[in-house]
């Protein structure tokens, strides 16, 4: 594996030399300036922090991280979140495993047994103050199995040009989007209790998506694409000149859940 920190925060040491150039200047009398009332710049500058870096505190910045593949012919990947945003993409280029974004201490757990690689990320490792981002790449050529949960982040899988065998997608208080693969061998499970799932569906893939939007949630679909077959249950239209699979074995299977928020499939 490969890590380096990712470059530190800027607002803080500029902050601080402001500061020390100030208090400098009044110890040796040469301004008659009252810091005290202007105590509230702090708290904006840690809301601008949180904006431009994602992170408080300047030792505990994100770092970017590259695994080589290896041997490995398979791999899974294990993140739990807590109140951080996740973004999931495949890799463009070959030789790695994985690599990406991450934030200090939770650093990807890697064990390899019988050529399957298996990958988990906690935030339960890391800091709380530490409220930077995750990025994860995944080679584009091996199957994966996915489990990505938080119960406050917001996450944006991009399951384009991976091959899936299943993927399961969960957040407790934030919004869920999923782009669907091609195709996958098992399903797909995006579901959030106090936010919306949002599922982009590949053009030519013959998809069928199972809803539960709960008693509070609500459920936006584009016809044009999507018919309702039964009952919570949409397949894709056109393929074959039939609705829905055709009679045929779907290349996607998807599971949708929702309990306040709203399922949109487009």
């Amino acid at each position: 594996m490969e890590a380096q920190p990712r470059r530190a925060p800027w607002l803080w040491p500029i902050l601080l030399m402001i500061g020390g150039v100030i208090l400098l200047l009044k110890n040796f009398l040469l301004i008659d300036f009252d810091v005290r009332p202007y105590w509230p710049i702090l708290l904006l500058a840690l809301g601008v922090q949180l904006l431009v870096r994602g992170d408080i505190g300047p030792s505990w910045q994100a770092h970017t991280f590259g695994i080589t593949r290896g041997s490995v012919q398979s791999g899974s990947l294990e993140i739990e979140s807590g109140e951080l945003d996740v973004q999931l993409r495949a890799l463009r280029k070959s030789g790695r495993l994985i690599a990406g974004q991450y934030t200090a201490r939770s650093r990807p757990a890697l064990t390899v047994r019988n050529n399957h690689a298996t990958l988990r990320m906690q935030r339960g490792q890391t800091w709380w103050l530490s409220l930077a981002d995750w990025d994860v790449g995944l080679a584009h050529d091996l199957p994966w199995g996915v489990l990505v949960s938080s119960h406050l982040g917001r996450l944006e899988i991009d399951l384009r040009g991976l091959v899936i065998d299943r993927a399961y997608v969960s957040s407790g208080l934030g919004s869920v989007s999923v782009v669907c693969p091609e195709q996958t061998s098992g399903p797909v499970v995006a579901r959030s209790t106090f936010g919306d799932v949002r599922l982009t569906v590949a053009p030519d893939s013959r998809a069928i998506i199972r809803v539960n939007p709960g008693a509070f949630g609500r459920v936006r679909v584009d016809a044009t694409r999507f018919a309702l077959c039964e009952p919570g249950v949409y397949a894709t239209v056109g393929h074959n000149g039939q609705d829905g699979a055709g009679g045929e074995p779907p290349d996607l299977t998807v599971v949708a859940s929702t309990v306040f928020g709203s399922i949109y499939i487009s």
